[in-house]
């Protein structure tokens, strides 16, 4: 090789090297002031929220800085009374605790399970071809549109025991003898709860799972419509597993939300034991009771069973955030 080539080819590999730099400082351009926020907004608060719960912090003392450091007492403490009793106290031992965990837990399987079924089916209509389907996939998006707070008065009524239209509808076909009091009863809470999640959220479960479908090659279909391969078989042997990257991601933000479920339980079950959440039992124990050290460390729990639920299933699942197939 002659030297004018070697040292076009230095130039050349120099102007690539000089361009891949500018991009990567364009990079931070954009994310700092984008991290800067969400540090702000997000980070500090974090761990404000993590250093109350190691504190005694109450109403009385988190604004005047009076708050002492109890260490983990408010996550499990051990107490021997003067009889030489061993008592236990702390979120880790307390029944309500627990008893909010198993609600969340019940809550995000059914609803995330429901809502993916669902949510599939839609996607698998709306990617058809058909009259007005673009009308039909603004349409389905309303319930999702809708603010919770108006969905839950909005159900809380329909529900209602006493002028419900569910209850009405329902003993007109001879379905129940008498008026059930869905939100009231404990027997039929969480029932009502989920009713109206998976209404509100199918939707958004079908519009990230129908974006899912219109990445899968048409002529895949047309190559198994031509071999006369059974629509079912075409289903489960090119469309799921096809589909399965993006129903997996849609399943973690999905469950995420499920996880941290507050506004819907809180409007229309506000005092039940069958519904109640953490994120509902740690907003009773800060605003209702002026707990901030036993709040925050409930909040710091939820933080923390999210993070593993959400590192497990990236590992388990093989779910691949970059987009790229696992």
């Amino acid at each position: 090789m002659s030297t004018s080539d070697v040292n076009t080819a230095h130039r050349g590999r120099g102007r690539e090297l000089n361009l891949q730099q500018q991009r990567v400082r364009a990079a931070y351009t954009f994310l700092v002031p984008m991290l800067i926020m969400l540090a702000l907004v997000a980070a500090w608060p974090l761990f404000r929220s993590i250093s109350f719960s190691f504190t005694d912090a109450s109403a009385n003392t988190i604004f005047n800085g009076q708050s002492e450091w109890i260490g983990f007492e408010n996550y499990i403490e051990r107490r021997v009374r003067s009889n030489g009793e061993v008592r236990w106290r702390g979120v880790l031992v307390d029944g309500d605790w627990w008893n909010a965990v198993w609600n969340t837990v019940r809550f995000s399987i059914v609803s995330v399970a429901l809502e993916t079924f669902f949510g599939l089916l839609v996607a698998l209509v709306l990617n058809m071809e058909f009259k007005g389907r673009g009308l039909v996939r603004a349409a389905i998006l309303i319930p999702w549109a809708i603010p919770t707070v108006v969905s839950a008065r909005m159900w809380g009524w329909m529900l209602n025991d006493q002028f419900g239209i569910i209850n009405h509808m329902m003993l007109s076909v001879g379905l129940i003898s008498e008026p059930i009091a869905w939100t009231a009863s404990a027997d039929t809470a969480m029932i009502a709860v989920l009713i109206v999640d998976v209404w509100k959220t199918t939707p958004f479960m079908a519009l990230l799972i129908l974006a899912g479908l219109q990445m899968i090659p048409r002529d895949m279909y047309e190559a198994a419509r031509l071999d006369g391969i059974n629509p079912f078989k075409v289903f489960f042997k090119v469309t799921l597993p096809l589909l399965r990257p993006a129903i997996m991601v849609a399943v973690i933000f999905r469950a995420l939300d499920a996880l941290r479920i507050f506004d819907l339980i809180y409007l229309l079950t506000p005092q039940s034991d069958a519904t109640v959440t953490m994120s509902v039992l740690s907003y009773r124990e800060i605003q209702q009771f002026g707990d901030y050290g036993e709040g925050s460390a409930m909040s710091t729990l939820l933080f923390v069973i999210i993070t593993v639920f959400v590192l497990l299933y990236i590992k388990l699942g093989k779910v691949d955030l970059a987009g790229e197939k696992s």
